[in-house]
């Protein structure tokens, strides 16, 4: 019985390898004809948690290779955030952070004073993506200015089509991101809502949130 359950597992296991070594030969070819590069409009959206916490992760990767990077917030403004904190105590030579913002817009109820600060922002962004020394630019939030017309939309779309350096990535979250931009993005990850603590009177908390 012992020797059929070692025989069993040999065959198990020659199976399983013969089933990898063709996805590993089908992956490898995968790569051969990706060899291209391009600096990449991202989008992150949806109702779900986790589309900023993304880009600063992307931001941190960037670091981590040694690329310039930027950070312009459009919402939040004087928030003490743990990214914040992080990025300008430790990597200010790197990533340039710039909170434009005012508050969320239930907070301001000052629709002028909202298109204003986000027209710095925008400004601010640009003077950023065209620098050709930065890789990586964050458009933290922008998705809400967009949504409720702080920003020209089709200056964004004209502007990140024309005149975006080639090799440069650019970051833009928040929720209910406009049609136009999930189109002309690269690439668009949308957050999905299962649970979230807020629901259940839990507030918002340092380390998970901020």
């Amino acid at each position: 019985m012992q020797d059929d359950a070692d025989n069993s597992a040999d065959v198990d296991a020659e199976k399983h390898k013969a089933k990898m070594q063709k996805i590993k030969a089908a992956r490898d070819r995968m790569k051969e004809d990706r060899q291209g590069e391009k600096g990449l409009i991202i989008v992150h959206t949806g109702p779900g948690k986790g589309k900023s916490s993304s880009g600063f992760g992307m931001i941190l990767r960037s670091i981590a290779h040694g690329m310039p990077c930027a950070v312009v917030q459009f919402i939040k403004g004087g928030w003490d955030t743990g990214e914040r904190r992080l990025l300008t105590e430790n990597f200010g030579e790197l990533c340039q952070f710039h909170a434009m913002g005012e508050g969320f817009t239930w907070e301001t109820q000052d629709k002028s004073r909202d298109i204003a600060a986000a027209a710095r922002g925008w400004e601010k962004a640009k003077d950023l993506i065209r620098d050709p020394e930065i890789r990586m630019v964050l458009l933290d939030e922008i998705n809400i200015a967009l949504r409720y017309d702080y920003l020209d939309l089709q200056e964004v779309l004209d502007f990140l089509r024309d005149e975006k350096p080639e090799m440069t990535h650019v970051v833009l979250t928040g929720r209910n991101a406009k049609p136009e931009l999930i189109e002309l993005a690269d690439l668009v990850t949308e957050m999905t809502l299962v649970k979230h603590p807020f629901r259940a009177g839990i507030k918002a908390q340092a380390g998970v949130e901020f």
